[in-house]
């Protein structure tokens, strides 16, 4: 008997907490988009105040995220150029450019091989020439007929593929030379294998 009083009790409990209020889930808060009394342009939604800033966009380093200083483009890098950063270039650099600019940078990769325009290549002595900036610019806005990437990578990944660039500016010319001995009879053992 106690069992179906207590069974009663616990519909009875449920039935009146059902015909409890539901403030909390029909609160007085304006929907997007829903019209309002409140403001004369009758939106319940505000505009941003003007000179808002999105969180996390906030971009005091003119030299990181536009590659330029005053104005005029960098001819330095905006952190210490490590290995770990040219991993990280050449890595970016195969994904997102080697496919019209080659592994190599020559501009010979597969879409020009697919009958696409080919880019200049980055050994040319006009782009041997320009500011690292450059590099950083194109990757951001673009160039010719070169969408711009800003959207797609983030501005140390550009920075990385910038520093990338020129490492491979550089692989180009390198003399055995000014290589590390290790790397010299490594350099030695494939050509004395190919001859």
């Amino acid at each position: 008997m106690a069992l179906i009083y207590t069974g009663l009790l616990c519909v009875l409990c449920l039935a009146a907490a059902s015909a409890c209020r539901q403030d909390m889930h029909d609160q007085p808060r304006a929907e997007p988009f829903e019209e309002s009394d409140f403001f004369g342009d009758r939106r319940s939604v505000r505009p941003a105040v003007e000179g808002t800033i999105a969180r996390g966009h906030l971009r005091l380093d003119e030299h990181f995220y536009t590659g330029r200083i005053d104005g005029a483009l960098a001819t330095t890098f905006p952190a210490a150029v490590t290995i770990e950063m040219l991993k990280r270039g050449q890595e970016r650099y195969d994904i997102y450019c080697a496919p019209c600019h080659s592994k190599t940078g020559d501009g010979l990769g597969m879409i020009v091989q697919r009958g696409m325009r080919q880019p200049e290549s980055f050994h040319s002595q006009r782009l041997l020439d320009v500011e690292v900036g450059h590099y950083f610019d194109v990757v951001t806005n673009g160039f010719g007929t070169m969408y711009s990437y800003e959207e797609r990578i983030d501005p140390a990944d550009r920075w990385a593929i910038a520093a990338y660039i020129r490492a491979l500016q550089m692989s180009q010319g390198a003399n055995l030379a000014e290589l590390p001995e290790s790397d010299q009879q490594r350099i030695q053992q494939i050509v004395e294998v190919e001859e």
